[in-house]
């Protein structure tokens, strides 16, 4: 019997190795391949939004994974998550946006929601996910936000130190007014191991390791 197939789309290289780990950890029988293109989270960036043109190439590179024999696809970047949900409607195979497990293990765990995000083209996707993912399930939950200005662009150009110090402050600030933190983006993943038990007080959850467990449960 063919070994099954899971196709990685990703908006940047520097999630592959992070998502390599998590599939040779989870996914033992599975093959996994790698689409990457980082003109997709680029052009939202440039924008401001994601495009109608540029959510078109993210639904024609899902029909690719697919067509390159995926029996799932996983969106890696929480920016162009609508256009994954389109795409979903549009091919014969299992899509998922990174984020949904999360976004889903959070509502239905806390009532106060905070969210990090190094991007306003992440924290809208994901805050918009939340809000429609509560009340597909009849929950009542409160948003605060943090947005760590600056953040990302110091990671791409290469200042991880500073990227990581922003972040963790945003999440110390949050710590005290919410029941849980969901980290918008998979490239913040890294950072809640490095934090001080002491500034871990409640969950805070990260997309990456919670989409693998997901996909592992069903594919």
């Amino acid at each position: 019997m063919p070994r099954k197939k899971l196709g990685l789309l990703h908006t940047s290289a520097t999630l592959v190795p992070m998502f390599e780990q998590l599939c040779k950890a989870k996914l033992l029988e599975i093959d996994v391949f790698n689409l990457v293109d980082d003109s997709l989270i680029k052009d939202v960036i440039e924008h401001g939004q994601l495009r109608p043109r540029t959510a078109r190439r993210v639904v024609d590179h899902i029909a690719a994974a697919q067509d390159a024999g995926a029996n799932f696809v996983l969106a890696t970047c929480s920016s162009i998550g609508v256009a994954v949900e389109t795409a979903a409607t549009l091919v014969s195979v299992p899509v998922l946006r990174v984020d949904r497990p999360m976004v889903e293990h959070a509502i239905r765990t806390a009532g106060r929601i905070g969210v990090v995000a190094t991007l306003p083209t992440t924290l809208e996707p994901t805050t918009d996910l939340i809000r429609r993912c509560a009340s597909a399930a009849g929950a009542q939950v409160t948003l605060l936000t943090n947005l760590c200005e600056g953040a990302f662009g110091a990671l791409m150009s290469g200042d991880a130190a500073a990227h990581d110090a922003s972040v963790a402050r945003a999440i110390n600030e949050l710590t005290t007014q919410v029941d849980v933190i969901v980290l918008a983006q998979a490239s913040m993943a890294r950072i809640v191991e490095k934090l001080p038990q002491t500034e871990r007080r409640i969950p805070i959850l990260t997309s990456p390791p919670m989409a693998i467990d997901y996909i592992a449960s069903v594919i």
